[in-house]
């Protein structure tokens, strides 16, 4: 899923090449794309991108007075530049693997000659695009907490958003309502240099594991985004793979203190986490019982 330093660095990427430019076609492959059936992506074909940018984990691509696409990538949605014949890859010689590239569900074409391909490669369509006057009128914009990658970002709002809930720290880390823009593998790289259980309670940690927290998770996603700022967008989600301390590192040791890194269950997914270092040497549960 992509996460904010990743959807950071694909937003300044957009920026850098489309502010300026006009849109000249939309074009909807999947209709369960569109989300403002009454306004469709294509009323905003003639107007001029005046910028774009990142709420949580969305892409803003604002044109002036005329209005804003709001781009939900969802769990498996991307981006990536349109390539003319001559520059597509040779297919793979017989007999070797390749996985077939993500589908493109939309396309965005610019009057400079670049299209914008809006991918999804999950099973179900979570890729979602909205036309709005004001990107707050796209709910999942309109309910985001603070983002932990703002500079303005204070221990004041982690606090608020986190200090005395009876609820596990991973689920809250993931909650866009209370922090935006982190999910899964983020909050496993928070955790785990925090030296924080996932599972453990808000309600429980003290001001210490708090100050950690914060310190973490401000930090990892600093350290994050600046580690992928002006790495081509297709390349990000290696980059971002590759970068992982714990998590997807299941049965690989831990970069700190050594102990083998973990899986375990959690809500639809698997999470990874170091016993030693995060649970006191308890391992947690793979399945739920």
């Amino acid at each position: 899923m992509p996460e904010s330093p990743e959807v950071q660095a694909l937003a300044e990427e957009l920026g850098a090449r489309l502010t300026g430019r006009v849109l000249v076609g939309v074009d909807v492959v999947e209709f369960r794309v569109e989300k403002t059936r009454g306004r469709p992506p294509e009323s905003l074909v003639g107007e001029q991108l005046s910028g774009v940018a990142r709420h949580g984990k969305l892409i803003d691509l604002g044109f002036g007075g005329a209005g804003h696409l709001v781009v939900s990538l969802g769990r498996h949605g991307w981006a990536r530049w349109a390539v003319t014949a001559d520059e597509i890859t040779p297919a793979p010689a017989v007999g070797t693997a390749a996985d077939p590239p993500p589908p493109t569900l939309a396309t965005l074409a610019f009057d400079d000659g670049g299209d914008l391909e809006l991918t999804d490669a999950g099973d179900w369509v979570s890729l979602g695009v909205w036309a709005v006057d004001e990107p707050r009128e796209v709910p999942a914009v309109a309910k985001l907490g603070p983002d932990p990658a703002d500079r303005a970002f204070t221990r004041a709002d982690f606090d608020a958003a986190v200090v005395g809930r009876r609820k596990q720290i991973k689920a809250i880390l993931q909650e866009q309502e209370s922090l935006a823009g982190i999910g899964n593998a983020y909050s496993d790289e928070i955790l785990h240099a925090a030296k924080v259980s996932p599972v453990a309670h808000a309600a429980s940690l003290d001001d210490a594991a708090l100050e950690a927290l914060f310190a973490a998770t401000v930090g990892v996603l600093g350290a994050a985004i600046d580690a992928r700022r002006g790495v081509p967008i297709d390349r990000l989600k290696a980059e971002k793979v590759a970068a992982m301390r714990v998590h997807g590192r299941a049965g690989d040791a831990c970069p700190v203190c050594g102990d083998l890194v973990r899986e375990f269950s959690f809500a639809s997914t698997t999470a990874e986490y170091c016993p030693s270092c995060q649970t006191d040497g308890a391992r947690l549960p793979l399945r739920p019982a």
